[in-house]
């Protein structure tokens, strides 16, 4: 299974009163994820599966992905992609999925380079997961714990 990882786009300053949840992509956070989602289209990754976060910065970079990436399905939601969740609690979600060839999950940080080290069995491992980056991790055994193997990792400044 080739798993994709894809932080949130910029999204808008916290607010008074208003939920960490409720936070909204920015317009130059639309852009630049749609500059990254075009580049990784043009790589020819297609995805049988879209898991997000339901916060809805991470919602939107996922229908941004979804039409980006002419994904025809439904969008998942799972709790496990919250910015706090453990990384461990998504490896059930994924092992039940094994049948999927391409599973694309979006979240936060500082969820995402934590899942990164999960999925790879290398916890001591840190990653600078910039806003909008995206990373694919090949896992071809479901057992108790991932061992992945990290093919890349690309951010905005590499996808131009």
């Amino acid at each position: 299974m080739q798993i994709y990882l894809l932080r949130h786009g910029i999204a808008e300053e916290a607010a008074p009163g208003k939920p960490d949840s409720a936070r909204a992509l920015t317009a130059e956070g639309k852009k630049k994820t749609r500059a990254m989602l075009k580049t990784v289209q043009q790589a020819g990754v297609k995805i049988g599966l879209i898991i997000t976060s339901p916060y809805k910065r991470a919602m939107e970079t996922a229908e941004l992905a979804a039409a980006g990436l002419e994904y025809q399905g439904e969008l998942t939601k799972s709790n496990a992609l919250l910015p706090h969740a453990h990384p461990k609690e998504m490896w059930p979600e994924l092992r039940v999925k094994k049948d999927q060839s391409s599973i694309l999950l979006v979240g936060h940080e500082p969820h995402m380079s934590g899942l990164v080290s999960y999925l790879l069995a290398a916890p001591e491992l840190q990653v600078d997961f910039k806003k909008a980056a995206v990373c694919r991790i090949d896992v071809d055994q479901f057992g108790a714990h991932p061992h992945g193997v990290l093919k890349w990792l690309l951010t905005m400044k590499l996808a131009g």
